[in-house]
């Protein structure tokens, strides 16, 4: 692998409130060498004056779905495997291009897309995978219609459909044994649902996922695997039991209150806000076929989703990046940027993107940050962040250069 030096850079260091001016980063091998304020110098790197540009570590989205390809979820499941697999290619490699360079996915994507991409017949971030979300009957990763006959959600015991990003397990043993199936079949982490949704059609909001003992044990598998356990959950007893049995990291969360989140706190619990989906599910969510009961529940929770960052800033609680969208919406990735800029610093949104994430990823001086023995996820942005978030957002074309690992994935520079 190339080595790379980096010469008068501004870094972006997340957790310093400005820029730090004149810097020089050598990478060799795929991790970051060295990181100095004089300048360094390397007989066989290749070098490239950044003029003055912003190097920042490559951002990280806790919360995506790869195999998302559509908006109405309940009919993605009847697709052909392959067609989903190959609609997924082109919205990993935009995730890339707007400057993240890893992703956790939230449910659907599997250990081979993971092998795809790492030997790079697929370009596109570093996945972290949650295999399928673990759902009850009836539950937000149920997404059969109501009728008078429930239909499998597989053909057989353990086989299942590339579109379907969650799966139904109920009661102690099945439960578990879906956990270690999952973690068998090269989870990260686990993905259950431990409250309604908005875009599962038979869930009220405010329903419960699981029982408390249920929660336990899907939480007992996965810590046995020394891994841990994310769930999607809006309200605030939904959370509260959620975290009370052992859950990391809350998904979304709009609706928690003050208590609950001071109960976070106390745990040393995750949140991991996903506010740009409502705006989108809003605004586009008919038009792409999203179903009338999806659409009459975004309300609930979009009004709530700002108010919650402010009650999750005021507790302590530590806020992750995330998207959650859907289809044709993945283009709204970065919005995500602006809309948490309405409640948090610049530099705090940041963080959620970068040192946050690392720390639920159990990342921690690998990725998050440029500093040495750090995996070489770096961007080259024209422009200066911490003044002009909107160079972070669109599409990545204020990125002049995206390294992903100390590959070079993107290079406007023309050296």
């Amino acid at each position: 692998m190339a080595s790379v030096l980096f010469k008068n850079a501004n870094l972006l260091d997340p957790l310093q409130a400005d820029l730090l001016e004149g810097h020089h980063v050598l990478v060799e091998d795929g991790v970051i060498k060295e990181v100095s304020d004089k300048p360094l110098s390397s007989a066989s790197a290749q070098v490239i004056d950044a003029a003055g540009r912003t190097l920042m570590p490559g951002l990280i989205d806790l919360h995506v779905h790869v195999l998302a390809t559509q908006l109405n979820l309940s009919t993605q499941g009847v697709l052909p495997d392959a067609l989903v697999m190959m609609r997924a290619v082109p919205i990993m490699a935009a995730m890339l291009r707007r400057g993240f360079t890893t992703v956790r996915d939230a449910g659907g994507a599997g250990w081979g897309l993971k092998c795809a991409v790492n030997e790079g017949t697929v370009k596109g971030p570093r996945l972290f995978i949650s295999g399928r979300a673990i759902s009850q009957t009836g539950g937000h990763g149920d997404p059969r219609p109501r009728s008078d006959h429930l239909r499998p959600m597989s053909f057989c015991g353990c086989c299942f459909r590339a579109g379907d990003i969650g799966r139904v397990a109920d009661g102690i043993d099945d439960v578990r044994k879906a956990v270690r199936q999952e973690l068998q079949m090269g989870a990260d982490q686990i993905k259950m649902m431990a409250s309604g949704g908005v875009a599962s059609p038979t869930d009220p909001i405010a329903s419960f996922g699981y029982s408390e003992e249920e929660i336990r044990v899907i939480v007992d598998e996965a810590a046995s695997r020394q891994t841990y356990v994310m769930a999607h959950s809006y309200t605030a007893d939904a959370i509260e039991r959620a975290i009370r049995n052992g859950v990391r990291t809350i998904e979304h969360g709009n609706l928690v209150d003050e208590r609950v989140a001071r109960f976070m706190a106390e745990k040393g619990a995750f949140v991991v806000p996903t506010l740009v989906t409502y705006e989108a599910l809003a605004n586009e969510g008919a038009d792409y076929g999203l179903p009338p009961d999806s659409v009459a529940k975004i309300a609930t929770v979009r009004t709530a989703g700002l108010h919650s960052l402010e009650i999750y800033k005021k507790a302590g609680v530590k806020i992750g990046y995330g998207s959650d969208l859907l289809g044709p919406s993945q283009r709204l990735q970065s919005d995500e940027f602006r809309i948490r800029n309405e409640v948090l610093s610049t530099q705090e949104v940041i963080q959620c993107a970068t040192t946050t994430a690392a720390e639920v990823l159990n990342q921690v001086g690998q990725l998050g940050r440029i500093q040495p023995g750090a995996l070489a996820d770096v961007l080259l942005v024209d422009g200066n962040p911490y003044r002009d978030l909107s160079s972070l957002l669109g599409q990545g074309e204020h990125l002049a250069l995206i390294m992903k690992g100390g590959v070079i994935e993107h290079n406007a520079l023309g050296v």
